[in-house]
């Protein structure tokens, strides 16, 4: 229930002071639906073996249901639901006409070989093919799926309803009718975030050190194009630990992500000034801009009161707990919360859809500017509650959301 009463615990947090009807907040306390399915696979050696899946559909109020689908051991109703929870409140902020989905199947897909990952996936396509669809809930990757198992679940609903939609998933592969610039979008979001702050606080970039946990795609994305702008990228980590140097003159980004691909880890990357970290010790770098992309509370009640960074930039889900992210305030660390930070995904997401659903195909750079102007606006609209309701960021992005889903409703 964790997840969950986390996520309820944010909804009760924002509303303090908002003139918010209670049958909003009931509706938003519930997801609309949340299905839970069987889904029996033909295994290579005969057998059948039966999974479990789930789509939790929280509302629609805004559009169609939209988020992601994962496949891990441990995927549960509770962690879908508040998933799914997350996806309203994002879609709200970044202002795009969707409400929140999420869904997922309890599996290793490691365990699995890539013909039962295909059963498997098109299985779970035919036990929930009624209730998704271009204009009802379109699904996309998260934890452990890709382009290529969007487009089996493509593949697969076209079968079931004899029609063309590409709409009904992003996140496809661009032959497949994804958009150009999605694969480097959430990180992309998050520098423009980063680059907002700059001016709004009157940062000087190259005197600005930033330390990254996570160089996964978001990770490596964000540190290529900050350190691109000019900022002292000082340190990056996986989960197997992670490298720093102190004026950020020996990382080499491209070098560091050949070590990680090679070696498995950036903690292998070698060079001269370069200094071996745990993630622990990333987090409590004497550094300007934290940005946690890894995993959920990497900050809790135990580590944040040795957190020495400025800013915080959330670009994994969850990554700062509440209880943190209060402790955090009160030391005068400001936390760009992740429902404004990483939602460039979402962004482009919507962009894929639209081009599917208009049947046309964006270059780059229009896919780029359209995100750059859409996170400008989400930000100086958070920003500007912030100020003057003098709230922490993230209740800002909250009231935001919950005011866009509160009209919406009425």
């Amino acid at each position: 229930m964790s997840q969950y009463s986390n996520a309820l615990q944010q909804l009760h947090n924002a509303i303090q002071g908002l003139d918010i009807s209670r049958s909003v907040i009931a509706l938003l306390e519930h997801p609309e639906r949340v299905l839970t399915v069987s889904v029996p696979v033909e295994m290579d050696d005969g057998s059948t073996k039966v999974f479990t899946g789930f789509r939790s559909q929280h509302s629609n109020v805004r559009g169609p249901y939209k988020g992601g689908i994962r496949f891990h051991e441990n995927v549960s109703e509770e962690e879908v639901k508040a998933l799914s929870f997350w996806m309203t409140i994002k879609n709200a902020v970044i202002n795009v006409p969707f409400g929140g989905g999420k869904g997922g199947i309890i599996v290793n897909p490691k365990e699995l070989s890539e013909r039962e990952l295909e059963r498997l996936t098109r299985m779970f396509v035919r036990r929930i093919a009624s209730v998704i669809g271009p204009e009802t809930d379109i699904p996309a990757p998260d934890v452990n799926t890709d382009g290529k198992i969007m487009g089996w679940i493509r593949d697969e609903y076209e079968k079931i309803t004899g029609t063309d939609a590409p709409g009904v998933v992003t996140g496809k592969s661009v032959e497949d009718g994804g958009s150009l610039g999605r694969a480097e979008a959430t990180g992309r979001g998050g520098f423009f975030v980063l680059e907002r702050l700059r001016e709004e606080y009157d940062l000087d970039s190259e005197n600005t050190t930033v330390a990254i946990q996570g160089f996964g795609n978001v990770g490596y994305h964000f540190a290529r194009l900050a350190h691109e702008a000019g900022y002292k990228v000082v340190a990056v980590s996986d989960s197997r630990g992670g490298i720093s140097s102190p004026d950020g003159s020996f990382l080499n980004l491209e070098d560091v992500l050949v070590a990680k691909k090679v070696r498995g880890s950036v903690a292998d990357y070698e060079q001269v000034g370069i200094k071996r970290v745990t993630n622990e010790e990333l987090l409590e770098l004497d550094v300007d801009v934290l940005v946690p992309a890894a995993l959920e509370n990497s900050i809790t009640a135990e580590n944040a009161k040795n957190v020495k960074a400025r800013y915080v930039l959330e670009l994994a889900n969850g990554p700062v707990s509440p209880e943190a992210c209060v402790m955090l305030h009160n030391q005068g660390t400001t936390v760009i919360p992740d429902v404004l930070a990483n939602s460039g995904g979402v962004a482009v997401s919507y962009f894929e859809w639209k081009q599917n659903m208009d049947n046309e195909r964006w270059k780059e750079k229009l896919v780029n500017d359209k995100l750059k102007d859409l996170m400008d606006d989400t930000f100086d609209s958070v920003l500007s509650i912030a100020r003057n309701r003098k709230v922490t960021w993230r209740i800002a992005a909250y009231q935001l959301a919950i005011e866009r889903i509160s009209e919406a409703m009425k």
